[in-house]
């Protein structure tokens, strides 16, 4: 082979050589490159999947906890349900202690007779005397009872009354040890003034005084204002001056007319309202006299529906039909214009209610016996008037108003003698 073929040989072999040197380099080059391209899509094929097996999971957390809250917020409600039935089981029960201990005392008082005991004011103790046997079943005599005047209407509280006051006053109140600090102040308080009360005119003033000292913290109480416009009442029968009396009757009938707003079932409320209409029949003209005058017969007529076993308001309710039965032709003419109909009485519907008094109470008053004889004396019956008389007579005149009774008893005997 000559030189020149062995050079061309050489040349092909290299020229080969190098050909598949570059097929190699290329080979590797995509292969490489390939697996550049293909690996981050895997990757993130694969952080796909992981991505909704932490959604699936997610979801089924949520809903576990969910299906936890539901149930508690069941157990919750169920739990509160309990609570308030317990709560509701607490009060009934308190409830029923209360009504066990109050059916107690009332069993209690009625077998040591304490609703058979009529109490009797310190200025009566000493004088009163029961009046002869044979006109009333015993053998000395005894005078009236506690008693106001009220202008048109002349009040005299009884035994009876005083009781009534008292039982009505305490016995729907809780025990002292069960009561808090504030409501056993005020029931001491009332207790202090219904005693001082029935002392004397010095004791009633105190009375009065306590009152009004407490009205701002005690004024939301019923019982409390019957009770401080009963002082004004008194107050208005101890003072001699007219612009004082107008000034007690007044705040009188506003304490009692704001005492009905808080409980229109107070019989003592309404007894003490009307007693103060009737208190301002002294200084009214005819119109506001017989405008009062209805108002005091509204609610004297409420208060007996409320107390129907209390004589004094049969009294009062007496001194209204007898007042109304003697008015004048001019004052019946004022009634008509301002009510249409004005009101109307007979002596006799006014005997009926002094006799119901004294029926529930023998020897209520020495004013209510002097209203009885007025009342025959009228209906043309001298002889049962004159053994009213002799009864009104046989009690002492101890009060202001035994002595008013004394005097137009004094004077009914001189027309029953003509």
């Amino acid at each position: 082979m000559s030189h020149s073929e062995n050079k061309g040989l050489i040349l092909g072999i290299m020229a080969g050589a190098a050909g598949i040197s570059l097929v190699l380099v290329w080979y590797h080059k995509i292969r490489k490159s390939g697996a550049t391209v293909n690996l981050p899509a895997f990757l993130d094929l694969r952080n796909r999947f992981h991505y909704v097996d932490l959604q699936n999971e997610t979801h089924n957390e949520q809903g576990t906890v969910m299906a936890l809250q539901g149930r508690q917020l069941q157990i919750l409600e169920k739990l509160n349900g309990l609570l308030l039935s317990v709560e509701e089981l607490k009060r009934e029960v308190e409830f029923l202690k209360e009504a066990v201990r109050k059916l107690e005392e009332l069993v209690r008082d009625e077998l040591q007779g304490k609703a058979d005991v009529r109490r009797i004011s310190p200025s009566h103790r000493a004088t009163r005397k029961r009046r002869a046997e044979t006109a009333y079943g015993a053998t000395e005599t005894t005078s009236s009872e506690e008693a106001d005047s009220e202008g048109g209407y002349i009040t005299a509280r009884s035994d009876t009354e005083e009781e009534s006051e008292e039982e009505r006053g305490w016995i729907s109140l809780p025990a002292a040890s069960a009561r808090p600090e504030k409501e056993t102040e005020l029931f001491n308080l009332l207790q202090q003034v219904d005693s001082l009360r029935c002392g004397s005119d010095d004791d009633k003033k105190e009375s009065f005084r306590l009152l009004l000292e407490k009205e701002e913290k005690y004024g939301i109480h019923e019982g409390f204002l019957w009770r401080l416009a009963r002082a004004y009442g008194d107050m208005f029968e101890m003072t001699t001056d007219v612009e004082e009396k107008k000034k007690y009757v007044a705040n009188g009938k506003i304490v009692a007319e704001k005492a009905i707003q808080l409980d229109t079932m107070s019989a003592d409320s309404h007894q003490w309202f009307a007693i103060m209409c009737g208190y301002m029949s002294e200084f009214d003209s005819i119109q506001n006299k017989i405008k009062n005058g209805c108002l005091f017969k509204e609610h004297l007529d409420k208060a007996i529906e409320l107390k129907p076993q209390d004589p004094f308001l049969y009294y009062l309710n007496g001194r209204w039909c007898y007042s109304v039965a003697q008015l004048s032709w001019i004052e019946k003419k004022v009634a008509a214009t301002l009510f249409g109909t004005p009101p109307t009485s007979t002596v006799q519907e006014a005997l009926q209610n002094f006799l119901k008094a004294e029926e529930m109470h023998p020897g209520y008053s020495k004013y209510n016996y002097v209203f009885l004889a007025k009342c025959y004396k009228d209906l043309g019956q001298r002889s049962n008037a004159l053994k009213y008389c002799d009864f009104a007579s046989s009690v002492l005149p101890v009060t202001s108003e035994d002595k008013e009774a004394q005097k137009d008893l004094e004077a009914l005997l001189l027309t029953l003698q003509l």
